[in-house]
């Protein structure tokens, strides 16, 4: 198979079908959601992302990433996680309140990577 710059990027899907991270964008306002469709034509690329957009948290698990947006309401977490020769997978989004991940949402994404 031949080397492909361009990633596939999926969205974790409940077993309703439903998509957590969709659902959420849905709920944000248009500077968010413009600014998330911007980042996925970068990754569907095949562009590494860094700070201040993306911030690695492989200390968490390797290939995980959380993708730092902002608004005027306050700013916005959304984790994808990076499975090689596979797709870049959208896992979780919330809006930021604290300085640390709180450990139920950790767990979440840990439990989503596992069924990825």
């Amino acid at each position: 198979m031949a080397y492909s710059p361009f990633r596939r990027l999926k969205f974790y899907l409940l077993g309703s079908g439903r998509s957590p991270v969709e659902e959420f964008l849905r709920e944000q306002s248009e500077d968010i959601r413009t600014d998330f469709l911007d980042v996925m034509h970068l990754l569907a690329s095949g562009q590494g992302l860094s700070m201040p957009l993306s911030r690695n948290l492989s200390g968490i698990y390797p290939g995980l990433h959380e993708l730092r947006l902002k608004d005027r309401h306050g700013q916005v977490r959304i984790f994808y996680f990076v499975k090689r020769d596979d797709a870049v997978y959208m896992l979780h989004a919330m809006r930021k309140k604290t300085q640390e991940i709180p450990k139920r949402d950790i767990e979440l994404i840990l439990k989503r990577i596992k069924e990825v």
